[in-house]
């Protein structure tokens, strides 16, 4: 059974609901007519504006929609409910809030079984950094730092990586500190997808939109661009 993962920098229905393109995109990965999709907000402080973008988003397409909330649970035995999912979908906001109350509530690893039972796991910012051994984060105030996430894929991660000022210089900073693993940069509206642990694909839902692999390499940093499909189909 496959393990995939789809880590987007950027996009999708929240900063795209005109374009659904890369949610349609980890829609078709999947094997079923009419999957099921659960939104998990944790980050954003289970934003009710953000979950409700999510249901009129996914409401338009051939899926299942649900959400997760950690305060409300809808259950007692949330690997249960989880594992009959066939995508989980995390939202953006403040990642080590989230990791946080996940780790509280074994969500970490019913994640991870989750993955090994091929469950897709897809999601935007801290939804994207969160499955990599490190992300860069602007979890505190003011200040892009580097943090440990889940570990599920190797390296680090950097979202909006054309989206804010700051994203490439404090990465390509953080690299050169050591303080920052090889990893990936990734514009907005790029997604990864990998099948195991092997990235295997980039798309975007933009044309211009771009993401590169990214190493210290004695005083430099070396960024390679990678090959990214425009997902121009879905966007009509």
């Amino acid at each position: 059974m496959d393990r995939q993962i789809i880590a987007a920098g950027g996009g999708g229905f929240r900063m795209e609901p005109e374009n659904l393109a890369l949610d349609r995109y980890c829609l078709a990965q999947c094997r079923k007519k009419r999957p099921s999709v659960c939104f998990i907000p944790t980050a954003s402080a289970e934003s009710l504006v953000y979950t409700l973008a999510f249901f009129d988003s996914y409401n338009t397409l051939d899926c299942v929609p649900s959400c997760l909330s950690l305060f409300r649970q809808p259950t007692a035995d949330l690997e249960s409910y989880l594992l009959e999912k066939d995508i989980i979908h995390i939202g953006g906001g403040n990642t080590r809030s989230m990791l946080a109350l996940w780790r509280e509530w074994n969500l970490d690893k019913i994640l991870y079984k989750a993955w090994q039972e091929g469950i897709i796991l897809t999601g935007v910012s801290a939804g994207c950094i969160c499955w990599f051994e490190q992300g860069v984060t602007d979890s505190v105030p003011n200040n892009l730092t580097a943090m440990d996430c889940l570990g599920f894929l190797e390296g680090s991660c950097c979202p909006h990586y054309d989206g804010e000022v700051n994203r490439r210089p404090s990465t390509h900073a953080m690299l050169l500190n050591n303080e920052l693993s090889p990893g990936y940069g990734l514009d907005n509206g790029v997604a990864l997808h990998f099948i195991g642990t092997e990235l295997v694909a980039a798309v975007s839902s933009r044309p211009d939109a771009n993401a590169y692999s990214y190493a210290a390499n004695g005083a430099q940093v070396i960024e390679t661009p990678l090959s990214v499909r425009y997902l121009e189909e879905l966007t009509h």
